[in-house]
């Protein structure tokens, strides 16, 4: 505006009002349209968003600032979006991993068979609780393969070489795996997710949503009428029984830094705030998608007003001689750059570990469960009554 008066050589009155402008229950236009229509304003200094009711009250000249309002989010992390345990191997993998191990311990079983063949028909056998040597029990070799799977070590191995050659072949094609397997883990706890780019994704997500406290906001979220967008302020910016989630906006990007959040601002003065606040490995990962449908806004004139062709050549010699492009790479802050992406290592949290953490808990709760059906049976077992199980016997030469 000041540009512009003085390439006029006019003198330009000031008056500020508190909204752009809006029709109220009595049928009267508020903030500075209702200064335009009244004419006690002869151009508005702040631009405004087309709309079919203010078209027929008011002209629009030209786009001066190419604002834009977006909800912005920093990216999620995968772990939080899906399991990052099933991820570092895709299911061919999965299955050939699955079936080295049953073909494995398929084949101990068989050496182990025969290794127990050979010694109770040659060797007079007498220890048969020796635990140092396997024993030829489907159960004990399961464990077997089932440690090596876990990269633990065995109980009992086998005393033959056939055995011990299985053995040490099964425990180091799992080792490469689990190697391989450990260090993609590590990599994907470091990773964001990329699986939030559209509203309905948006929408679907468990990322909370803020809303910047401004006039347009409170006008246009309620009004939405695209079912998506409908959706997002009925279940997310103002969810049933909670207090609407409009929020000013340096909570709303201190919010946004805590992550988690999706905050719809301004994209100029939030991305001021968050310049400020922000650590360099922060600013990296922040997405951003539309949700008005609004046009670039422009600035606006009284109805068929003689100054109208003065002002829109103004305006237009300002953006052919790039005093307009000036002025917004001046008032409006870009995008942060990501400056440090990899330099930072994020901790680990109690829902990474989800998965594991609830195998464990499964596992005791099982453990649990038989220790009680235990105590029962000794209970009973001391009350007289008596469990009867078939007994295997092992023929043993001599």
């Amino acid at each position: 505006m000041l540009h512009l008066a003085d390439m006029l050589n006019v003198t330009m009155n000031f008056s500020f009002v508190g909204t752009w402008g809006y029709l109220s229950n009595n049928s009267q236009w508020t903030g500075m349209i209702g200064e335009l229509t009244r004419k006690h304003a002869d151009i508005g200094g702040t631009p405004l968003f087309f709309t079919s009711d203010r078209v027929p009250i008011i002209d629009y000249i030209a786009m001066t600032t190419p604002t834009k309002s977006k909800f912005v989010f920093r990216q999620p992390k995968l772990s939080y979006i899906t399991n990052v345990y099933t991820l570092p191997f895709n299911t061919g993998v999965w299955l050939a991993s699955m079936a080295s191990v049953v073909i494995t311990a398929a084949g101990l079983y068989v050496g182990v068979k025969w290794e127990w063949y050979k010694r109770r028909k040659y060797v007079a056998y007498t220890n048969v609780s020796n635990t140092d040597e396997l024993q030829d029990d489907p159960v004990d070799v399961a464990f077997v393969a089932f440690a090596a799977v876990c990269q633990q070590g065995a109980s009992a191995i086998p005393f033959s070489i056939t055995g011990r050659i299985i053995t040490i072949l099964m425990y180091t094609s799992l080792m490469f795996l689990y190697t391989s397997y450990s260090a993609n883990i590590v990599a994907l706890l470091q990773s964001s997710s990329t699986s939030i780019q559209t509203l309905e994704d948006l929408l679907k997500s468990r990322l909370q949503v803020g809303v910047d406290d401004t006039v347009f906001n409170q006008f246009y979220f309620p009004n939405a009428s695209e079912p998506v967008r409908r959706a997002i302020y009925r279940q997310k910016v103002v969810p049933p029984g909670q207090k609407p989630r409009f929020f000013p906006i340096e909570e709303g990007v201190r919010r946004l830094r805590e992550g988690l959040f999706a905050f719809h601002m301004e994209t100029g003065a939030g991305y001021k705030i968050v310049g400020e606040t922000f650590l360099e490995d922060e600013k990296c990962g922040l997405k951003e998608i539309q949700f008005l449908q609004v046009p670039d806004p422009f600035l606006a004139v009284q109805k068929n007003t003689s100054f109208k062709e003065i002002i829109k050549i103004g305006l237009r010699k300002m953006h052919e001689s790039g005093i307009q492009n000036r002025e917004v790479s001046l008032l409006y802050t870009k995008r942060p750059i990501c400056m440090s992406r990899g330099s930072s290592f994020m901790g680990v949290a109690i829902v990474d570990c989800y998965p594991a953490a609830l195998v464990f808990v499964v596992g005791i709760i099982i453990a649990f469960g038989i220790f009680i059906l235990e105590l029962f049976a000794h209970q009973f077992a001391r009350c007289g009554y008596r469990f009867a199980f078939p007994r295997f016997k092992q023929q043993i030469p001599t």
